[in-house]
């Protein structure tokens, strides 16, 4: 069994920065498995959940939605048993619950959401105009 915590988040102006983190826990095991996807979902007030980013644990490959290149960045940490979601150039629209998750992904980047089967609390990001 995977447990999340995600942290954060916060209230910004357009522009600002903020890095989520998630650190991950096993019951089973300290060590996160290499076979791991772990991705950031974000859900808008009225909006479906939509995936935001994604990391292969082993390889560290790396997926984007075409809404946060070049502005956000997923990285992890295998000692912290950490993911992050740095993000710059905030904008309004970024605005949303962010959701931390974990996916059996195999060495891939990217993963259905339905797949993810382990999810975190989420922690609230608000940008101001």
């Amino acid at each position: 069994q995977v447990q999340l915590v995600e942290s954060g988040g916060g209230l910004v102006q357009a522009g600002d920065s903020l890095r989520l983190s998630c650190v991950v826990s096993r019951s089973t095991s300290g060590a996160v498995s290499n076979a791991f996807t772990m991705g950031w979902f974000r859900q808008a007030p009225g909006k479906e959940r939509e995936s935001v980013a994604a990391i292969a644990w082993s390889s560290g490959t790396t997926y984007y939605t075409d809404a946060v290149k070049g502005r956000f960045t997923i990285s992890r940490d295998s000692a912290q048993a950490t993911v992050y979601l740095q993000m710059n150039s905030l904008k309004p629209e970024d605005t949303a619950v962010y959701y931390c998750a974990a996916a059996l992904g195999l060495g891939r980047a990217y993963v259905p959401q339905f797949q993810y089967k382990s999810w975190g609390q989420g922690t609230q990001v608000t940008v101001s105009s």
